[in-house]
Order: structure tokens, then C-alpha cells, then sequence
């Protein structure tokens, strides 16, 4: 009978410690730097840098221009649910949108304002 409780002990640990680490890891799925490519623009397809940092729980973020990685940094709000990413910033005078879904753990797939089609892949 010891042994069984025993057995059963471990088993518990084993599927709360799983628990545990399966939900950190779904936290900062979205956390990390991704290349955001904006399709059929009236410039042709637009690229951009998108770094998303957790600080105190809450995801925020930076985008920048790849071919100029020492020009301007602009802000990013951030909204976040378990496969949703909407992003949003201002640029040029405009309030622009970016909404993406989860496709796999490094490809998003999504909207700039609803118009233009954009993926975003993880860079590692």
C-alpha cells in the first residue's frame, strides 16, 4: 500500500510540474523578435522588425526597419490572447493595425488593417 501512495505521489508531481511549465512556455509564445512581411503594398511588400519584450506580464514591443538597423525605433502597443497578436503603432501620422495568428511555434499569419495580407516568421 506504501508503495502504491507512493506511486501515485510521483504521478501528481509529475503531471502539476508538466502543467506548470506547459503554461510559461504558452505566456511567451508571442515574446521574442519577428520579421513581419506586409504583402501587395501600394510600395510593393514591406518589411519590418518586431521585438516584443514581457516585462511585468505585460508584452510590449518595438518595431524597426531591417534596412536600417540603426535608424528610429517605433513604439508598439500590444494586445494578446492564447493565438492572437494585435499590434498597433503610429507611423507618418497614421494609426496602423497589424492583427496575426498563430500558424505553428514560429509563423504567424494575419492583416495590416485589414487590407494587406502579413506573415510573420520568429527569428532565431
Amino acid at each position: 500500500m506504501r508503495k502504491l501512495n507512493l506511486i501515485c505521489l510521483f504521478l501528481t508531481l509529475g503531471v502539476v510540474f508538466n502543467g506548470n511549465s506547459q503554461s510559461m512556455a504558452l505566456a511567451d509564445f508571442f515574446a521574442g523578435k519577428w520579421e513581419v512581411t506586409v504583402i501587395g503594398t501600394p510600395n510593393g511588400d514591406s518589411k519590418m522588425i518586431i521585438d516584443l519584450v514581457r516585462t511585468d506580464g505585460k508584452l510590449t514591443g518595438q518595431m524597426s526597419n531591417p534596412a536600417e538597423p540603426t535608424g528610429e525605433k517605433v513604439p508598439v502597443t500590444v494586445d494578446e490572447s492564447a493565438d492572437l497578436l494585435d499590434l498597433a503603432f503610429n507611423t507618418q501620422g497614421y494609426d496602423v493595425t497589424i492583427n496575426l495568428k498563430k500558424v505553428d511555434e514560429d509563423n504567424l499569419k494575419g492583416s495590416l488593417l485589414g487590407m494587406f495580407d502579413a506573415i510573420a516568421k520568429r527569428v532565431k
